[in-house]
């Protein structure tokens, strides 16, 4: 019988969660979404969490987008030296469409019962001259942020991803239900973290990538 060595994998994910932003978001479900920032701003969302904004488009709430290039946007009239896109982890909860000027619950949706507003791209509104994807979640602990996806600079985003890695340690040691630090999302069913079949690595089952440092 011949051995089989093992040297690691690579998967791409086909699920809601890695939906584009012009795909229609479902309740329930959890998804990589973005946040423009400021540097020092960074640094306290990491730290502390988000915060409710207290107005906007879709009323109060955290204003988030599936779209990488909407979040690249903002803070407006900000320069690209204090300029940082958060990388997050969002739980949608109950998602209500908002795709027209003056919805009837533009900005009461979360009164009707739900979680999450979102306005599909290019639909029109007026309040979105970008076309871009938009959404508004009323619940700041429903989104965790797993990595930086814009940084002014590599100090700036080695230093970020650094404060992420001590938060989620943070968390982890404290019995707070974080993001894994491995895979990047919250544990769940199926969750398993272990020390690799070929090397010495720890890893998370969940990954979407591994490559084992030495050979068996």
């Amino acid at each position: 019988m011949s051995s089989i060595n093992f040297f690691g994998w690579e998967v791409h994910y086909d699920e809601d969660r890695h939906l584009q932003a012009e795909q229609e978001a479902k309740s329930g479900s959890r998804y990589t979404m973005y946040h423009g920032t400021k540097v020092q701003t960074a640094q306290m969302i990491i730290q502390n969490g988000f915060s409710q904004s207290p107005d906007g488009m879709l009323g109060p709430g955290v204003y988030v987008s599936r779209d990488q290039r909407k979040a690249e946007r903002y803070p407006l009239n900000s320069p690209l030296t204090d300029k940082v896109v958060l990388k997050l982890s969002v739980d949608c909860g109950k998602v209500k469409k908002i795709d027209q000027d003056n919805h009837p619950l533009q900005k009461t949706w979360h009164n009707a019962g739900y979680d999450t507003a979102w306005v599909p791209p290019n639909c029109g509104m007026k309040a979105v001259p970008s076309g871009l994807e938009e959404d508004c979640v009323w619940d700041p602990k429903r989104i965790d942020v797993v990595d930086i996806a814009l940084a002014p600079n590599t100090t700036i985003l080695n230093s970020l991803k650094q404060l992420i890695a001590t938060n989620q340690r943070s968390l982890s040691n404290s019995g707070n239900s974080g993001t894994c630090q491995y895979c990047k999302w919250k544990p769940g069913p199926g969750h398993t973290v272990q020390s690799c079949w070929g090397c010495p690595e720890t890893i998370c089952t969940l990954m979407t990538k591994h490559k084992c440092n030495q050979k068996c």
